[in-house]
């Protein structure tokens, strides 16, 4: 059976009035987001007052890491930073029991020329990859002997140097992937091909609806075919994450897969 959570949502800025509304909803996790001030490393380390919600609530967690994480950027200093972060939120993770550890993949900067854009991590490739080869065995040496998973989702589409990357990252059993439906959507699918070729990989899921290129659309609003993604994510044992951005979309969301019989609450 799927197993369905929420997102770190705007309106609610304490952990305690996420986890209720989780718990009120059925809901089985709260993917707390790293972008957000109060669920910085230094927060996530206070794994106390997690537990004590956790075990309140009987709610797990997932984790997005911080979309600015860039653990390729070419001054080592910063990218020695972004990876000592992801070092911590893992230890943090491994305390709280969280499976998932949610991440983007930075398309780095790029320079424009007079006919075309010049992707500077494409420009410089093996530093790039040597970037990846040090991270993944740094997150091996920390993941030893655990079931959490860094999950790379997709945005708006993965540059030949991601894919390359990514597909390094998969060799080991430290990574998976994420299927953004909402994202791949408003690509217009660009992704779902390399997805489907690592549908074993596929771990955790961000649903959506969306309409063109408008995307964290309330479920059934839009014109996704939810139930075929669900289909897809249930036939890999995901966990979803019902991502959108306001608490009535959320509930609204809820209702629509109580009454799509998509799930059982």
């Amino acid at each position: 059976m799927l197993q369905f959570g929420m997102p770190t949502l705007i309106e609610l800025d304490d952990l305690e009035d996420a986890m209720k509304l989780c718990n009120e909803l059925g809901l089985s996790f709260v993917e707390l987001n790293m972008n957000l001030p109060q669920y910085q490393t230094g927060c996530l380390e206070d794994t106390g007052y997690l537990e004590l919600m956790k075990e309140k609530y009987q709610i797990g967690y997932t984790i997005h890491l911080g979309e600015n994480l860039n653990i390729s950027d070419f001054n080592r200093s910063v990218a020695e930073a972004y990876t000592d972060t992801v070092v911590r939120t893992i230890r943090a993770a491994r305390i709280l029991e969280v499976p998932i550890l949610n991440m983007h993949m930075n398309h780095g900067v790029h320079f424009t020329l007079p006919d075309r854009k010049v992707q500077l991590f494409e420009q410089y490739f093996e530093d790039y990859m040597e970037s990846w080869r040090s991270f993944r065995k740094i997150c091996e040496e920390e993941l030893e002997s655990s079931d959490l998973k860094i999950c790379i989702e997709n945005t708006d589409g993965y540059r030949g140097y991601e894919r390359a990357a990514i597909e390094y990252l998969l060799q080991s059993d430290a990574f998976g992937l994420t299927w953004d439906i909402g994202h791949s959507h408003s690509a217009g699918n660009i992704d779902e091909a390399f997805l489907m070729s690592h549908a074993d990989r596929l771990c955790h899921f961000h649903i959506h609806d969306g309409l063109g290129e408008r995307d964290h659309m309330t479920l059934g609003t839009g014109e996704i075919d939810l139930v075929q993604r669900l289909g897809t994510a249930e036939k890999c044992q995901c966990r979803c994450v019902v991502e959108t951005k306001t608490v009535e979309a959320l509930k609204a969301s809820v209702s629509w897969l109580k009454n799509n019989k998509v799930v059982r609450f």
